[in-house]
């Protein structure tokens, strides 16, 4: 990979460059409710049941989208209509709007761990959707915004 690849525009990533920018914070994949009457998307602490809230990473992440209906597949092309729901912290999100990456992203700090240790991550912060009853998912919104992004 190039020294500092993140700074050039998203569409001149490879594919390992692409995968890289995830930070691990595993806040793509906890459901996520929308208010049918204002559009807002509440994050919740219910993990998708491929979630793994030790790594914070895909149990099965080259099958995710067969085994999980709707899973999105985060690209290029749909990055523009997906960006408004992925956490404000999001690497993603964060260059596509021309944020540039935070201070706590792995590849500024250089350490795997700043995302967990700056409290960003969902490590150990999840309870699996199998777990909740649909009518109880309003009971797991996260309050605080800043739990979310």
């Amino acid at each position: 990979m190039r020294d500092k690849f993140w700074e050039l525009p998203l569409e001149r990533l490879t594919a390992p460059e692409w995968e890289a920018l995830c930070d691990g914070c595993g806040r793509c994949c906890v459901l996520k409710l929308e208010d049918w009457d204002t559009g807002e998307v509440h994050y919740t602490d219910i993990g998708c049941r491929l979630f793994d809230d030790r790594t914070c990473r895909c149990g099965n992440y080259p099958l995710r989208k067969q085994l999980v209906e709707g899973c999105v597949v985060l690209s290029l092309a749909n990055l523009p209509e997906v960006a408004s729901w992925l956490p404000k912290s999001c690497a993603y999100r964060r260059l596509h709007e021309g944020r540039g990456l935070a201070e706590w992203h792995p590849l500024i700090s250089g350490d795997p761990e700043s995302v967990h240790a700056a409290g960003i991550s969902m490590r150990g912060r999840t309870v699996p959707e199998w777990e909740v009853a649909e009518e109880d998912q309003e009971d797991h919104i996260l309050e605080d915004p800043a739990e979310a992004g």
